[in-house]
């Protein structure tokens, strides 16, 4: 079943509140091999002049919505089949640096659905806004294809 693109892009995800935690940034940098101190010894961060340990960048992509508890619940919510998807693309666009300890709310939305291959790809985009307080920190893009062999019989 294709996405209905014009009910995708209406779609209304409810924001996501999410405190970044010390040991959700060691476990990250620990699972992505960063050795940089200053990504999980609190005083390495201070003496490299940070507040507290700073948010890798990667982190803002989907790794920040892992706590929460459906997080590919927005796939569903458009009519997408998880068990014929892959990961199509992610990108970031960073307009702050993150810190543990901040409050961030995400705001997500699907910006564009659209097809490649005669139809035996679909590929939907999420847009998130990563906003701490009043202050934007990151836009986070993910593509996600869903597979349709039935396009090419």
């Amino acid at each position: 079943m294709y996405i209905n693109r014009e009910q995708a892009l209406e779609l209304k995800l409810a924001p996501i509140n999410v405190e970044v935690e010390r040991g959700r940034l060691r476990l990250f940098a620990k699972a992505n091999g960063e050795t940089n101190p200053v990504y999980s010894d609190v005083e390495a961060a201070r003496a490299a002049g940070y507040p507290d340990l700073p948010v890798p960048p990667s982190f803002l992509g989907n790794a920040v919505e892992l706590d929460i508890p459906d997080p590919l619940s927005w796939m569903s919510a458009i009519g997408i089949d998880t068990s014929s998807t892959l990961h199509g693309e992610q990108s970031m666009v960073y307009h702050a640096m993150a810190f543990a300890g901040d409050n961030l709310t995400l705001h997500r939305r699907i910006v564009d659905v659209y097809t490649k291959k005669g139809g035996a790809l679909e590929f939907a985009v999420k847009k998130t806004d990563i906003m701490r307080g009043d202050t934007l920190v990151a836009e986070s893009y993910c593509s996600i294809a869903v597979l349709h062999p039935e396009a090419n019989k």
